[in-house]
């Protein structure tokens, strides 16, 4: 991990996510290893990528995928400026299986960050997840609480921490643990079974 972590993390936190969440903070609870091999699903423009480059270092591998060429152009850019030659750049339709066009059982981790509030097909987003996961690794959900006031978006594209966790079945997920995201946000983390 690299020691400007913390300068990039309040960058984003300040310019690129409103101030909603610290991805900094967030991805040192994702106890990634260097050599990691981690999808991030709905990229958008990076906030997460960025960082998850940094961690698996020279010899692992970030795949920022979403459904938009613009945001993606964004992670290229940020990925150049950062020096970072392990991100690749994917657009893809998730709610599709086999719409990421990555290997089946090929990532360590893979990343939901707000993406599947957005969505009205998330149990097929959780399957592509499933799907490209290698046995025991790890899917990471961050999404927005319902009931925390007027920021993001409206309260019924929300979904409560129970009502989200009971999206990953239990056949193919095991709960491991919740991550802090912050006031706006919660995090969790599920296990693929073997």
């Amino acid at each position: 991990m690299l020691d400007n972590t913390s300068d990039i993390s309040q960058a984003n936190t300040t310019v690129g996510m409103g101030g909603f969440l610290d991805p900094g903070k967030i991805v040192s609870e994702f106890g990634i290893s260097e050599g990691a091999s981690i999808a991030d699903f709905g990229s958008g423009a990076g906030y997460f990528t960025i960082l998850l480059g940094q961690n698996v270092g020279k010899d692992g591998k970030v795949y920022a995928l979403d459904v938009q060429e613009p945001p993606l152009d964004s992670v290229r850019a940020k990925a150049k400026a950062a020096g970072l030659e392990n991100i690749e750049t994917i657009r893809a339709n998730l709610e599709v299986l086999g719409g990421s066009r990555l290997p089946d059982n090929s990532q360590d981790i893979v990343l939901l960050a707000n993406i599947l509030f957005q969505s009205s097909k998330k149990t097929d987003v959780i399957n592509e997840a499933a799907r490209v996961l290698k046995p025991g690794g790890s899917m990471i959900i961050i999404d927005w609480k319902k009931g925390t006031g007027g920021f993001g978006p409206p309260d019924e594209l929300r979904m409560e921490n129970g009502e989200m966790r009971s999206l990953a079945p239990a056949g193919m997920f095991v709960f491991q643990k919740d991550i802090n995201a912050g006031s706006f946000h919660y995090g969790m983390v599920f296990a693929k079974n073997n």
